[in-house]
């Protein structure tokens, strides 16, 4: 934790909506945050608080990069890969593993490795097997950050991610913005986790390192998507849209291939190893303090 001399400083590579939730905690435990951004005017507007920011993509590294990184205690990176690999090892590979100093790396993968288990339970001593172009992507970036690891011995652990939620990206909201839909596929459930619980695992896994070790960050319920739109439609006073068979629906590619993987994902380890206690154990917790806090 920060002392009075010298607190620790966090540096994320894509400050987005996961990494920010982390950030601010630790900001108000009195740590240094830096980060990057893809935008320019992301990059002012969250200058002008408390964050050090820079901009970063694949076509645009950090301009001084050893500058930039120097005094970095702990490094999370939510970056997704691309067909060409990961932006930031590919980028900053070799100026992550000359960090002197670093406790504790983190990288954002998903559960997506994983594949499609049809409706079974997975752990995190599965085999990865992902069922399309963007889990096998996932996969070589988690192979990548390993690397680091073995061979420089940068202290990286691995956040496998399910669908996450929580204020201005959730059920309520998509409910009211007339875009919910309730597909009908018979035995299809997904994990989810709420972005405070994300923080709360990643904060808890900076206490206790273990380095090289994978954690599933999903919640205690595993559960049909149209359950959680009918919930949110329940709150709010609404009456649920109908179902639709999954043939049917008109769905964007990209949401299409989400159906392809239908798994039950544990939690255990995060529990047993870091002593996690959910905030938000299941959606409906999760959904009912999100409209609390709305009202």
């Amino acid at each position: 934790m920060p002392t009075r001399d010298t607190p620790p400083r966090l540096f994320c590579f894509g400050l987005g909506y996961t990494a920010r939730v982390l950030a601010e905690r630790l900001l108000a435990q009195g740590w240094r945050i830096a980060g990057t951004v893809r935008g320019d005017r992301e990059a002012e507007t969250l200058a002008r608080g408390s964050f050090e920011v820079y901009p970063f993509d694949r076509a645009r590294p950090l301009a001084d990069p050893a500058a930039t990184l120097a005094g970095t205690t702990h490094l999370l990176s939510s970056v997704p890969p691309d067909a060409e690999g990961d932006p930031v090892i590919d980028g900053h590979g070799a100026d992550i593993a000359a960090l002197a100093g670093l406790a504790w790396a983190g990288y954002l993968s998903t559960t997506g490795v994983y594949g499609d288990r049809d409706g079974g339970w997975v752990d995190e001593d599965s085999a990865l097997e992902p069922t399309g172009a963007r889990g096998r992507n996932r996969v070589s970036a988690e192979a990548a950050w390993l690397a680091l690891q073995g061979d420089h011995g940068v202290p990286v652990h691995l956040f496998r991610l399910a669908g996450i939620y929580g204020p201005g990206r959730n059920a309520l909201a998509t409910v009211r913005a007339g875009q919910a839909k309730r597909i009908d596929k018979p035995g299809q459930v997904f994990s989810r986790i709420h972005v405070d619980d994300i923080a709360a695992v990643l904060e808890a896994s900076m206490a206790r390192p273990n380095p090289g070790r994978a954690y599933n960050v999903c919640d205690d319920d595993p559960a049909p998507p149209a359950e959680v739109i009918a919930y949110a439609c329940g709150l709010l006073g609404l009456a649920p849209p109908p179902l639709v068979p999954f043939e049917q629906a008109e769905l964007s590619s990209m949401a299409r291939s989400f159906y392809r993987d239908n798994k039950r994902v544990s939690n255990r380890r995060i529990k047993q190893e870091l002593g996690v206690e959910l905030s938000y154990p299941n959606f409906r917790s999760g959904l009912d303090r999100l409209f609390a806090a709305e009202r």
